[in-house]
């Protein structure tokens, strides 16, 4: 480990969407930064298109039978489970590396909206939910987010419909990229139903910029790196130019698990464990913890002294509640291309050129059974990823009989040359509960620390407007003349999309941090991962992150200076 010194003016437990911009801007402004990464740094070069280590392998994350969490819900039958996340084979992991799972993300980018901010003001409250306002509203954010559209690099094109949320510029700054002529298909089969479907805007560059290069449509996208830099991670966007200021430190492998506070309820050091299972203690001034939600929450937990029996800014015994992840549901539809002319069936199997549409007609949506408006959600659509283990394992049933040998192999040849899926993915809020929370478990990893166990019911509320979009979606499948139509709505997480457990708000009694993402009862502590949300708006959380985090890091520097 290279030398350090004494003390730093920030240090920053995590490198990614909610670190970046704050690494990116402290620096520039002259603070002195540690950035205490608990993975590996992989530079560019390293980021191939290998199916075995980006998703048949632990490389990008840690080994589930060292490091695990446990998962707490009700099965179909109502009765409680608890399994490691090794038990199960389900990873709650995204990312161990320098600008954390940033690198891996597929780039959907979209803005929560003015409704997004005022849940609770706009349709009142839900029986058993916790649903409140942020404490700030879209007009806050939306600098921000117009200041990421450039620092990440946002391709897209704006258009006009009824739920267009205010900007403050025109475009994006890069032109759209290129597009699969199922884009086509899709526009043509909503204007026949009246559905509004929009352009996707992607945090991946269309065109060069600098010393990153434009995205080279390789297929393989979401759960890999870019070995283009195309894709704006906070590793290439925020983290390669403040390491050029010259007040940029970062230790990898730095696994933080304990925050020492210095008996008068400020934040005096960090203490961290390498691989050789040395422990390493670090003084600094503030401190900025981004280790996205699950982590962030474990942390402070973990943190428990004298000040804080409870864990770290917790004396009101909120860290952890309110946990949030992306509600909604999957579906999908076959092309079968012996129905097309040739021509159109090569533009179809096009490979590593986008779809890039999302439906954004039912963000809003009328309650059947009341009449009443309640809060809606958006569809993104895509390709079946080009992966072709699962592709391929997929074709060993018909129905209940097993294939093998010669007739396997045609099924497999059939499907990766006269077929292709289309996928949608449903984004709907996931409700705050009081079920759905992470606290300590009594099962701890290889290092003896206790991992988190995370509780993910969902409530029964959530999943009515995502079947709605459900039915509205497979119609315009079905107006498209895709086969096989399906979709599957439950209160299964997606594990990628992690957020609250440290929620913001003006109330002490109510929340852990102020709307600047301060703590409470620790004015040198700040959380700029999605743990900060008290509701998640209907849309992928990454560029409010990323807004979020350029906003706290304004905040840091007017009211902070460097030494």
């Amino acid at each position: 480990m290279k030398k350090l010194k004494p003390d730093y003016d920030v240090i920053i437990v995590g490198s990614g969407a909610g670190a970046g911009p704050v690494i990116y801007e402290l620096s520039r402004s002259g603070f002195r930064v540690l950035v205490l990464e608990k993975g590996p740094w992989y530079r560019t070069a390293e980021f191939r298109k290998d199916e075995l280590v980006a998703t048949r392998r632990d490389v990008y994350t840690p080994n589930l039978k060292d490091e695990f969490h446990v998962l707490s819900f009700e099965d179909e039958t109502g009765t409680p489970v608890s399994r490691s996340t090794f038990e199960m084979g389900w990873s709650f992991w995204n990312g161990n590396m320098v600008g954390g799972s940033s690198n891996l993300m597929s780039g959907y980018f979209q803005r929560m909206k003015p409704v997004d901010f005022r849940l609770l003001s706009t349709y009142g409250e839900i029986p058993g939910a916790n649903v409140v306002d942020w404490p700030i509203g879209y007009e806050d954010l939306e600098p921000y987010y117009t200041r990421v559209e450039t620092a990440v690099g946002i391709s897209g094109r704006v258009v006009d419909h009824r739920f267009q949320e205010p900007r403050s510029t025109p475009q994006f700054p890069y032109p759209p990229l290129k597009e699969n002529i199922v884009s086509q298909f899709i526009d043509r089969a909503a204007v026949q139903l009246g559905y509004e479907v929009i352009p996707t805007p992607r945090a991946i560059l269309s065109r060069d910029e600098a010393d990153r290069k434009a995205c080279y449509y390789s297929n393989y996208c979401g759960s890999y790196g870019c070995a283009s830099d195309a894709k704006g991670s906070s590793r290439v966007a925020f983290i390669r130019d403040a390491l050029k200021t010259g007040n940029l430190t970062v230790v990898t492998n730095a696994h933080v698990f304990f925050l020492e506070t210095d008996g008068n309820y400020k934040l005096k050091a960090a203490r961290f464990i390498t691989p050789d299972g040395k422990t390493h203690r670090i003084e600094g001034k503030i401190f900025v913890v981004a280790a996205q939600a699950v982590e962030s929450i474990r942390l402070l937990l973990l943190s428990k002294n004298p000040e804080f029996h409870n864990g770290l800014a917790n004396n009101n015994g909120l860290v952890g509640k309110n946990i949030l992840f992306s509600s909604g549901g999957i579906g999908s539809g076959d092309f079968y291309l012996d129905e097309y002319d040739e021509e159109t069936a090569r533009a179809i199997m096009q490979p590593g050129v986008f779809v890039n549409r999302t439906l954004q007609s039912f963000y809003e949506l009328e309650d059947p059974g009341n009449g009443h408006k309640i809060k809606g959600g958006l569809v993104d659509f895509l390709f079946e990823h080009a992966n072709p283990v699962p592709k391929a394992i997929k074709q060993k049933w018909d129905g209940d009989r097993l294939l093998f040998g010669a007739e396997l192999k045609q099924r497999i040849k059939h499907y990766f040359t006269r077929v292709r899926k289309l996928k949608f993915e449903i984004f709907t809020d996931w409700l705050p509960h009081d079920g759905s929370f992470v606290r300590l478990s009594d099962r701890k990893d290889y290092r003896g620390f206790p991992v988190a166990d995370i509780h993910i019911n969902g409530h029964p509320a959530q999943l009515k407007p995502a079947r709605i979009i459900a039915r509205k979606t497979e119609a315009l499948f079905r107006e498209m003349g895709l086969k096989n139509i399906q979709s599957f709505v439950d209160h299964t997480p997606p594990s990628n999309l992690q957020a609250g457990g440290i929620r913001f708000g003006n109330d002490p009694r109510t929340s852990v941090l102020n709307k600047w993402c301060q703590a409470h009862e620790v004015e040198n502590l700040f959380v700029t991962d999605g743990s900060f949300m008290p509701t998640g708006g209907s849309v992928p959380y990454t560029w409010t992150i990323y807004a979020n985090s350029f906003r706290v890091a304004d905040y840091i520097k007017k009211e902070f200076k460097p030494s």
